[in-house]
């Protein structure tokens, strides 16, 4: 009988221990407002959960959410309810379309939010229970790189950066991956470049872009995908539909699926050494003195 209850332990565990070694933690964000980032965030969630992954998409712009506008739901409980009334994680998580769960990040916050010690140690604990429910845990980040943000992302294990072509956008994008160089955030970088005229557009901004990061940061950073300026995009927002949905044979959509397949083989590679790192890291670089 203790060999037969020995035998269950060391299954349960390493059961437990797959999991975790299989939850990736992605942070997505943008230098600026107005580059598309939410929608992005949403429809790649959407595009893994159409490869059989179980994806979790947390809104992160606390108080100022908006994916569950996106979806055209309404959540009872978001990250503000979290986080001021203490509800467990399993409360505020909502089931969105074709088996996405997210937790919107709520509104009516006139300010922006700020983390109290209490908050985090709260949030942490609540992720330490999903991390073994989940192949994916996407971060929609919000606007401002703040000592949270960054300390944040110094946890995840890689960073999607989503930028556009314009100027303007490329130099904020930029801003924000030297802010994150400057405070040793190390986790790789992914780019994205939304609207698109092109597909030579998107690879030679993304050119220039690397060229530049490489140069003044030292850091190199890949190509996740380009993604074009698709009215199927602008379609689906009055509608509130996720464009991946309402036109699966868009451009946009198309390039979508390409970037999971990327993802998925890369994800795969991760080695037992990370398991549970994420929410080590958290403790570390939040909890820790």
């Amino acid at each position: 009988m203790n060999d037969q209850a020995a035998v269950l332990r060391e299954k349960v565990l390493k059961k437990h221990q797959n999991s975790l070694r299989n939850c990736k933690t992605l942070a997505v964000l943008s230098g600026k407002g107005g580059v598309g980032k939410s929608n992005l965030s949403l429809n790649l969630s959407l595009a893994l959960t159409k490869q059989k992954q179980r994806v979790l998409l947390f809104d992160m712009d606390i108080g100022m959410g908006n994916i569950d506008i996106l979806i055209g739901q309404t959540a009872s409980y978001t990250m503000v309810d979290l986080l001021e009334k203490k509800l467990s994680i399993q409360q505020i998580i909502k089931k969105g379309p074709q088996n996405l769960a997210y937790v919107a990040g709520g509104t009516g916050i006139s300010s922006v939010f700020e983390w109290s010690p209490s908050d985090l140690a709260h949030l942490i604990q609540e992720l330490n229970s999903l991390t073994n429910q989940y192949d994916y845990m996407i971060f929609d980040m919000g606007a401002g790189m703040s000592e949270s943000v960054l300390k944040f992302l110094k946890a995840v294990d890689e960073m999607i950066v989503v930028t556009t072509p314009e100027p303007t956008s490329i130099t904020d994008a930029y801003a924000a991956i030297k802010l994150a160089a400057s405070y040793s955030v190390s986790a790789p970088v992914r780019l994205i470049i939304n609207k698109t005229l092109s597909d030579k557009e998107g690879n030679e901004t993304y050119e220039r872009f690397n060229r530049a990061v490489q140069q003044f940061l030292n850091i190199s950073i890949s190509l996740l995908g380009i993604v074009p300026n698709d009215q199927a995009v602008q379609k689906a927002v009055n509608p509130q539909m996720p464009f991946l949905l309402q036109n699966p044979a868009s451009k946009a959509s198309i390039a979508l699926i390409e970037m999971v397949s990327i993802l998925i083989p890369h994800d795969n590679r991760i080695t037992a050494k990370n398991e549970g790192m994420f929410i080590r890291r958290l403790k570390r670089f939040f909890l820790e003195r």
